[in-house]
C-alpha cells in the first residue's frame, strides 16, 4: 500500500506502523518518502537507552516514558530494539511486553524492530525510524537497545541524551568500564535500588565516574560544564524515576544553552551521511564490477592467492583498463 508523506507528517500511527516496516525491509519506497520527511525532522530530543541486559531497561522506560510527557501534552515514540527471531526473522516483542502500561496510552508510540545482525545494539533501521518518528511529531524519542554490551556505545552515535542503566550484584563492577559503557554516559543510573549490593556499586560507580573525569582531564579534553549524575531507581516501585525525569530534562537544556546539541546533531548527519555513502558507493562498485568478476575475487581471497586488498586493486584497475 502507498504511503504519502502527508500521513506521516500528521502523525497517522498506522501509516507511521507500515513505513517503518518498509525500513526494516529495505523497500524503495521507504527511502522516498524518508527523502521527503527529512525537512521536516531535527526537531526531537532523542534519548538512548543502554546498559547490559538484565538491568532493567525496559521496566525504567516503562515508568519513565509517562514521566517524560506528563502535562506537556507532547507524544512520545519508543523504539525498543529486541532480538532477532531466528524463526521469523522479526523482534521477539518482549519489549512490548514490559511496556504494556505505555501501550494503553494515546499519547505515546511504540515500535520494536529487530537487530537482523547489527552491532551496536541497535537495528539497521533504528536511525531512520527515529527521523520518522521526529517527522511525525513525536517528541522526545526514545530508543531503548539491545543490551549488547561491549558494542552498544553506538547509541551515542544516534542520541542527544544517552542514559546508561546499571544493577548492583550482575558480576564485575569494572566490566562497565572495560567496555567504555560509562564514557558515554550523560545521565547513569542504578536501577534495582532495593538490592543488598546497591550501596556498594553506588561507591564503585562514583569512583567509575571521578576515575574517568580524571583521566578525560589528564588527556588534554576540556572539562565539561555537564557532570554526569547517579540517579538511583526501581523500576517496580517507581522510586527515583521522577529525578530521572529532571535529570534527562536537564541534559537537554543544557545541550540547548551550550551548544552542545548543534555539535552533537552535526556528527550524527555526517556519520550517517558518510554510512550512507559507502553503502551506496559499495553497491554501485559492485554493480559496476560484474558478480562474476566479484565472485571470482573473492574465491581468490579464499584460496588465499590474493590478499583482500589486493583483490581490490585489481579489480578498480580492471575497471579503469575498460573501454
Amino acid at each position: 500500500m502507498h504511503i504519502d508523506a502527508s500521513q506521516i507528517l500528521s502523525g497517522n500511527t498506522l501509516s507511521i506502523s507500515r513505513l517503518l516496516t518498509k525500513i526494516e525491509n529495505r523497500e524503495a519506497e521507504a527511502e522516498s518518502v524518508l527523502d521527503t520527511l527529512y525537512i521536516h525532522t531535527g526537531n526531537a530530543h532523542i534519548i538512548g537507552i543502554t546498559g547490559p541486559s538484565g538491568s532493567g531497561k525496559s521496566t525504567l522506560v516503562n515508568r519513565l516514558g509517562s514521566e517524560l510527557v506528563k502535562g506537556s501534552g507532547k507524544r512520545l515514540g519508543i523504539i525498543a530494539i529486541d532480538p532477532t527471531s531466528p524463526f521469523s526473522g522479526g523482534a521477539i516483542l518482549g519489549d512490548r511486553i514490559r511496556m504494556r502500561d505505555l501501550t494503553l496510552q494515546e499519547d505515546i508510540f511504540i515500535r520494536s524492530m529487530a537487530t537482523r545482525g547489527a552491532l551496536g545494539g541497535l537495528a539497521r533501521a533504528a536511525d531512520e525510524a527515529v527521523q520518522v518518528l521526529d517527522a511525525a511529531g513525536f517528541d522526545p524519542v526514545m530508543v531503548e537497545t539491545v543490551g549488547a554490551g561491549q558494542a552498544e556505545v553506538d547509541i551515542a552515535r544516534l542520541a542527544h541524551t544517552v542514559v546508561v542503566v546499571e544493577a548492583p550484584g550482575m558480576g564485575d563492577d569494572i566490566q562497565a568500564v572495560k567496555a567504555g559503557i560509562l564514557e558515554i554516559a550523560d545521565v547513569l543510573v542504578l536501577n534495582k535500588n532495593d538490592h543488598p549490593a546497591a550501596d556498594a556499586a553506588v561507591q564503585s560507580l562514583k569512583a567509575m565516574l571521578e576515575m574517568g573525569a580524571e583521566l578525560k582531564e589528564a588527556s588534554g579534553d576540556k572539562k565539561s560544564i555537564w557532570q554526569t549524575p547517579l540517579i538511583r531507581t526501581n523500576a517496580i516501585s517507581g522510586e527515583g524515576v521522577g529525578l530521572l525525569a529532571e535529570a534527562i530534562h536537564a541534559h537537554r537544556d543544557y545541550l540547548q544553552k551550550s551548544g552542545e546539541r548543534e555539535t552533537r546533531a552535526r556528527k550524527r548527519v555526517r556519520e550517517n551521511f558518510e554510512r550512507l555513502a559507502r553503502e551506496e558507493v559499495f553497491a554501485e562498485w559492485q554493480k559496476n564490477t560484474g558478480q562474476e568478476a566479484y565472485n571470482q575475487a573473492v574465491d581468490a581471497i579464499s584460496r588465499r592467492e590474493l590478499s583482500p586488498r589486493e583483490a581490490i586493486k585489481a579489480l578498480m584497475k580492471s575497471r579503469r583498463s575498460e573501454p
